[in-house]
């Protein structure tokens, strides 16, 4: 059967999610102190958005990431899918890191079927339909059964993304899955993401010190300010897709964000 014509039901649901942040604040006790990592942010975000964060080192980009996944909660204020409070993790929500974190003694195959667990209802027959279908999609239906340690980073990367992919959640959030790659293997990858977005339909949130990553994949891109995190501009990005990293108008709309994110980080010193 063809991978690409697959036509188990699970593969041709769309779910997706709004989410809304409300006035989330969020502190950590340090040696030196309390730091407060976020302060009063409030975000809306649409059903199949893709959103990009951006900003410093330090400037609670991953803590927010974090209390959407439920993986934190914060101190005040709340963030809600579909106007239902996040209360911890869900199947509605999967996070993808910058380390791959697969499973050595796994091969690529069994990695991603491992991701599919949270499907319960599924039979291991079925669950091996699914995951040929986004290995298909990553462009990894070729290594299905080679062995983890065999592969590159990109490859691995793709391994995850298929992972995070496969229990179909409304929402991707994405934490810096890049930034490890090489440039060449970072381009191409640039481009599948949006082709998965495309078919795919999923919200996604997506955080990078990267401007021009982030302009190259963002519908919008919101900047945060560092000590303590607020949101401080917010950039729609109108270019057509599929973008490529290289063409001069994102270049041209990626310093005008560079600029003021230079702007805001000299505020905080």
């Amino acid at each position: 059967m063809n991978t690409a014509e697959n036509t188990h039901p699970e593969l041709h649901e769309f779910p997706t999610a709004s989410l809304t942040v409300e006035h989330v604040c969020k502190s950590f006790s340090s040696q030196n102190g309390v730091v407060q990592a976020l302060d009063d942010v409030s975000i809306s975000i649409r059903e199949g958005e893709f959103v990009c964060f951006v900003g410093p080192s330090g400037c609670g980009k991953s803590t927010l990431l974090n209390i959407i996944a439920g993986l934190e909660k914060p101190d005040s204020g709340r963030a809600l899918i579909n106007g239902s409070p996040i209360e911890g993790p869900g199947r509605d929500r999967l996070v993808m890191f910058q380390e791959h974190a697969l499973f050595p003694w796994l091969d690529v195959t069994g990695n991603v079927m491992f991701g599919l667990k949270q499907k319960p209802n599924l039979t291991d027959k079925e669950r091996l339909e699914v995951a040929k279908y986004y290995l298909f999609l990553v462009k990894m239906d070729h290594f299905a059964h080679a062995n983890i340690h065999e592969l590159s980073g990109g490859m691995k990367q793709r391994v995850a993304l298929a992972r995070s992919l496969a229990p179909n959640p409304k929402i991707l959030l994405m934490d810096e899955p890049f930034s490890a790659l090489d440039a060449m293997t970072r381009e191409q990858l640039y481009g599948d993401i949006q082709d998965i977005w495309r078919k795919r339909k999923k919200t996604i949130i997506f955080v990078t010190h990267n401007v021009r990553e982030a302009v190259c994949l963002g519908d919008r891109v919101l900047l945060f300010s560092p000590h303590p995190g607020r949101i401080r501009e917010e950039f729609e990005i109108g270019l057509p897709r599929p973008r490529n990293i290289n063409d001069p108008a994102l270049a041209d709309l990626s310093r005008t964000i560079t600029s003021a994110l230079k702007g805001y980080s000299s505020e905080a010193d």
